[in-house]
């Protein structure tokens, strides 16, 4: 994944060989979440199954063998390339050491960034709402209280 240009100094310079190590030396070109190989292209179903061609069975979000897909289930498969990624197990960029590292594929590692991602939403929402009252707030309902005229500029 891109590391956005305000956090690429969080990173060490050797980032790149940091990550190939984590995601196949020691992972072997797979999710270790979920198993899932690099570059693949997979058949995949909303509830976290895949189909896994080498073993020509279908997986569950875990990898482990699950039940194929019904025929209405089978409607909403899609496909999906997999791409690996070194995944921050504290969400910390500094801390890179290896006990801190997985390899993850896109899926697992916005399950895993979940809880980081909702508190940044609601940071977001919160902070869009305090401008709001900065800048957007009930300045003509003050001003007509106060005896204030009502042609000033929203």
């Amino acid at each position: 994944m891109p590391i956005r240009p305000e956090l690429r100094s969080l990173y060490p310079a050797h980032w790149r060989e940091l990550s190939a190590r984590v995601r196949f030396e020691r992972a072997g070109g797979r999710c270790q979440r979920c198993g899932r190989p690099h570059l693949a292209q997979l058949r995949c179903l909303p509830d976290g199954r895949w189909f896994d061609k080498s073993a020509a069975t279908w997986r569950d979000r875990r990898g482990r063998p699950a039940r194929w897909p019904d025929l209405v289930e089978a409607t909403r498969l899609r496909t999906t390339r997999v791409v690996l990624a070194a995944a921050h197990l504290d969400s910390d960029p500094t801390n890179n050491r290896l006990a801190n590292l997985r390899s993850l594929c896109q899926r697992c590692h916005m399950l895993h960034d979940r809880p980081h991602h909702l508190a940044q939403r609601r940071i977001t929402y919160r902070r869009r709402y305090a401008l709001g009252d900065l800048f957007l707030g009930l300045y003509e309902v003050c001003l007509r209280d106060a005896g204030g005229p009502r042609s000033w500029p929203r």
